[in-house]
């Protein structure tokens, strides 16, 4: 049986959270799966141990590669999935686009989210629901990203990583500008930090020009000598190194997925987007601005984040694993 999962959110995080219902559907079937999804998830960069997915194919639904947009992308990807011969699908979304593509596409058994549906979608529960009025299965587990042994041993060979020091990942980036927690809160948190012990920190972030401010900042005080940057590694190359540390703090970015679904605890620093995004992982413990009971868009909190608060929990996690 070939068996195809749309997920067409954007981004590394939304794809790290449909993980475990992509599992769902593989083991249920006894079937790896194909997973189509958009190029910016960079999914092949991250998941390509994954028993359970046997292709990955990328919609190319963008102002560079728009061979999947509008009409004549349309009909591209119904050519698309007649080649590939697909018996069942599961299309995490409300598109009656990709129903009739996949209908037109020779698809008999196409199963997805009801149309017209997309407003106030929660993210995570609907897709439980989905699956479990599909399959009748219950999802309750994290996400999971595996690697090979030998990639974790080399990136902690080539970057002398101890486990007599304590190896923190800092996620200083973020897809928005209401989402990067201005550096002086880590360099604060840092300093707090080296006063317990030695410590290495490998630095994740992007490379635009805000996102190197904040890096700058940090690499260029007083704890340089303390700082590894990762902002010119591609994902592949950085998610052995985040496996081998201790813990992750990060704002709402790709590195707090990354960080949770291999199984590091991750601190993350919610400021301007929705709660469940930092907290639907057993490995996340969020942080929300000081006051807030809650975040969302909006909620414009990034210098609202308590070092104090960081520390506690950071301190918390540091006495659990060490």
């Amino acid at each position: 049986m070939k068996i195809l999962v749309i997920q067409n959110r954007m981004g590394i995080g939304d794809m790290i959270m449909f993980l475990p219902y992509v599992k769902a559907i593989s083991n249920y079937y006894g079937e790896k799966i194909s997973l189509m999804v958009k190029k910016n998830t960079k999914a092949l960069e991250y998941l390509n141990e994954e028993k359970y997915i046997k292709e990955i194919i990328y919609l190319e639904r963008s102002e560079v590669e728009n061979r999947h947009v509008g009409i004549k992308g349309f009909f591209n990807l119904i050519n698309d999935l007649k080649n590939k011969k697909f018996d069942k699908v599961f299309i995490f979304n409300s598109s009656l686009r990709f129903y009739m593509a996949a209908k037109i596409g020779g698809i008999k058994d196409i199963n997805c989210y009801k149309f017209f549906k997309k407003k106030n979608q929660h993210i995570t529960e609907t897709a439980k629901k989905f699956i479990k009025d599909s399959l009748k299965v219950d999802v309750r587990e994290n996400p999971i990203i595996n690697l090979k042994p030998d990639s974790i041993a080399q990136a902690k060979k080539n970057y002398s990583i101890s486990n007599d020091e304590i190896n923190i990942v800092l996620g200083t980036g973020g897809s928005g500008e209401t989402k990067r927690v201005p550096s002086k809160i880590f360099i604060e948190v840092m300093k707090n930090t080296l006063k317990k012990g030695k410590c290495k920190f490998f630095i994740a972030t992007g490379n635009a020009k805000e996102e190197i401010e904040i890096l700058d900042q940090i690499t260029q005080s007083d704890l340089k000598e303390f700082c590894i940057p990762l902002n010119n590694l591609n994902i592949g190359k950085i998610i052995p190194i985040i496996k081998n540390c201790n813990v992750a703090v990060c704002n709402d970015s790709s590195f707090s997925h990354l960080s949770a679904a291999l199984n590091i605890p991750t601190i993350v620093l919610m400021a301007d987007t929705p709660l469940v995004y930092g907290s639907y992982s057993s490995l996340m413990h969020p942080i929300l601005p000081e006051g807030a009971k809650t975040v969302n868009h909006d909620t414009l909190g990034k210098d609202k984040i308590s070092p104090l608060e960081i520390q506690k929990k950071l301190d918390e996690i540091l006495s659990n694993v060490s």
